[in-house]
């Protein structure tokens, strides 16, 4: 019987959400996606961290800002040998307030890639769902350059990077249902909350339901799952990014699999169409405090990770 895993990749395309590309090498994913804490984690891991030690040989004069934007490169080439599409990147959490900033150092990643004979249309820059994000992001865009954009919570930012014409979202489900299971404390049901009732699942559908009614070409790639319940209840998403832990499950997972979202349903529903500037957009995320919140809090963790990886870099260059 056909596991599930193999049913959604009828519907779906699906992404590794991880930095081990050996776990990739199993499981034969179509595209992959990285973050500061996912390459922190592989740096930590004994069959990884010679790719650290390699970077600082190759740049031992460098400043520490650009060794990491190397090691994340080399392991996106890495990344690359296995999966046959694209490899998400992030730009340094830190500068998630910077559109000027965002975008020069996106420039330099795509130059790294190219330098290392990685054509940019297998490359998706990715960056943190601030207005200044958003604005890097269509900048790089009309360059040619296309983005990921991550730690993506509500519709309004989904429209707002739809107007910049972005290539990619990604909307969180796990984070999502985090906040509201933790704002319903003891009341939280999770048979209630599961499946398509489940509220990070209920955003994404939202979203998706936003852009097919509208024929939105940026892609919708849901991202942050705690368990494969969620996942099912997304079938037939443009893509999904999965932990090598949820894809074995879905691998070990023979129940029939049939799509949950359909675009062509989307198309006849009665969604108004939202008008967005940088005002109304600043209004509309801060009365949503989930988002808000979880926004904040998602790239509070991200410079958090991405200042453990400064420090493991400089311990490297002691060892090297």
């Amino acid at each position: 019987m056909t596991n599930q895993l193999d049913s959604l990749a009828k519907y779906t395309t699906i992404v590794a959400d991880t930095g081990d590309f050996e776990a990739m090498r199993q499981l034969q994913p179509t595209d992959a996606t990285t973050n500061p804490s996912l390459i922190l984690k592989a740096t930590q891991d004994h069959r990884y961290r010679p790719l650290l030690d390699e970077v600082i040989q190759q740049h031992p004069d460098a400043p520490t800002e650009e060794i990491l934007d190397h090691l994340l490169v080399l392991f996106g080439r890495k990344i690359l040998e296995v999966v046959p599409g694209r490899v998400s990147t992030e730009v340094d959490a830190r500068l998630s307030f910077d559109t000027a900033a965002t975008v020069a150092r996106a420039r330099r990643l795509i130059q790294l890639y190219k330098a290392a004979g990685i054509d940019r249309q297998r490359v998706l820059i990715k960056i943190a769902s601030t207005w200044e994000g958003i604005e890097a992001a269509k900048q790089l865009e009309q360059e040619g350059i296309h983005c990921n954009l991550t730690l993506l919570f509500s519709l309004v930012q989904a429209v707002a990077c739809a107007n910049a014409g972005v290539k990619l979202i990604s909307p969180f489900v796990g984070r999502i249902y985090d906040w509201y299971k933790k704002q319903a404390g003891s009341t939280w049901d999770d048979e209630a909350q599961a499946g398509s009732h489940d509220p990070g699942v209920k955003s994404v559908t939202n979203i998706f339901n936003y852009y097919k009614k509208f024929a939105i070409k940026t892609e919708i790639m849901g991202a942050s799952f705690r368990n494969i319940g969620q996942i099912q209840a997304l079938a037939g998403c443009d893509l999904l990014t999965i932990s090598p832990e949820l894809l074995q499950q879905l691998a070990n997972t023979h129940t029939p699999l049939t799509p949950a979202l359909d675009a062509h349903q989307a198309q006849a529903m009665a969604i108004e169409e939202i008008a967005l500037d940088e005002a109304r957009f600043r209004f509309l995320l801060n009365e949503d405090a989930m988002a808000t919140e979880k926004l904040a809090e998602g790239i509070r963790n991200f410079v958090s990770d991405a200042i453990k990886l400064d420090q493991l870099i400089e311990s490297a260059r002691q060892r090297v």
